[in-house]
């Protein structure tokens, strides 16, 4: 029996998730939830909480959710979908200690997600593609045929980035992202530290902040290739944790990829003291590859991190790949 390739059972699995929650939508439901591929919505993407384009949760069904939730699941190990449902139910921590702090801000609401088809899931012979985003959750997928074509920008946050008191006292959903680039700052030595410190206070939030394309300087900081053999499988446990976050036959090629040809010129920048509870941040940085992660806000204790591709998020170098060689004299 012949095995059915990564690519096409990625897709397939998310052009069959993607259908079934399409057609359980009213007509009202699928305006809102369906703009075409190449509209500029798709490349608008942002994390606080606001009014934006898609279906919220709030406005389907329990079965609605359901294969919504179910769309999401597709692209999503078990872990980082756990983790993203995680991040939804955060919301209804922040809300009461925001009002316990006389603080007025957005409303927090666990139904305040939207979920946004871009194109047809059923037309092969184009791309299209799938978007969930809310309060610190930024999901992008595009397809292609049988071939996923772009899986960043992937954003994940959390406030607080620790629970400290109440019945989930002690939660920390994206710990391992913090914990690891701790354990690697500090195997360093005096000199490999200073060169990977690139700024004594961290900066308020990540530096792509929302952009469409990912706009940074050249590489900063310590390059892998200054490191040790252990410091090395550090930073490749803490580069898995972001990719590791995209289904497993996704992330392992994404992974392979990297070991193979891109580990050496990866850079290790840091921000800050290097110091869980005091505002730090980080940034991974080779070719096209990105990872950015920043815990400044509230005391240090409010989490943005993501994994960006300079050239191909939202797919923008394989549609223009495509234009140039089908579509331009």
């Amino acid at each position: 029996m012949m095995s059915v390739p990564i690519q096409s059972a990625a897709a397939n699995e998310m052009a069959e998730a993607a259908t079934k929650f399409l057609e359980s939508l009213s007509p009202d439901q699928e305006t809102m939830a369906t703009f075409d591929y190449l509209d500029g919505e798709r490349i608008f993407w942002y994390y606080p909480p606001l009014n934006r384009h898609g279906l919220a949760l709030r406005d389907m069904d329990e079965e609605q959710r359901e294969l919504a939730y179910g769309l999401m699941a597709s692209g999503l190990t078990e872990r980082s979908y756990d983790q993203a449902k995680q991040i939804i139910d955060l919301e209804l921590v922040l809300g009461p200690l925001e009002k316990e702090e006389g603080r007025v801000t957005f409303v927090r609401d666990p139904k305040l997600y939207y979920f946004t088809v871009f194109g047809d899931p059923a037309d092969s012979g184009n791309p299209w593609g799938w978007r969930v985003e809310g309060h610190h959750i930024s999901l992008h997928f595009s397809i292609w045929d049988d071939k996923i074509i772009s899986m960043t920008p992937f954003f994940f946050g959390a406030n607080p980035a620790e629970v400290r008191k109440g019945p989930k006292a002690g939660v920390r959903i994206l710990a391992d992202r913090e914990d690891i680039a701790l354990a690697l700052m500090n195997s360093m030595d005096s000199s490999q530290k200073s060169r990977a410190i690139i700024y004594d206070e961290a900066p308020w939030d990540i530096l792509t902040y929302n952009s469409s394309k990912a706009m940074l300087p050249a590489e900063e900081g310590l390059p892998a290739s200054r490191m040790n053999g252990t410091q090395k499988e550090t930073l490749m446990a803490l580069i898995t944790v972001y990719v590791s976050q995209v289904r497993s036959d996704l992330a392992e090629r994404k992974l392979s990829a990297l070991k193979e040809d891109v580990i050496d010129g990866l850079h290790m920048a840091w921000a800050g003291p290097v110091e869980k509870g005091k505002a730090h941040y980080y940034r991974i940085h080779g070719g096209d590859f990105v990872v950015e992660f920043d815990n400044r806000q509230d005391e240090a204790n409010h989490i943005h991190s993501v994994w960006r591709d300079v050239e191909n998020d939202f797919a923008q170098n394989v549609l223009r790949e495509h234009l140039l060689a089908y579509h331009v004299i």
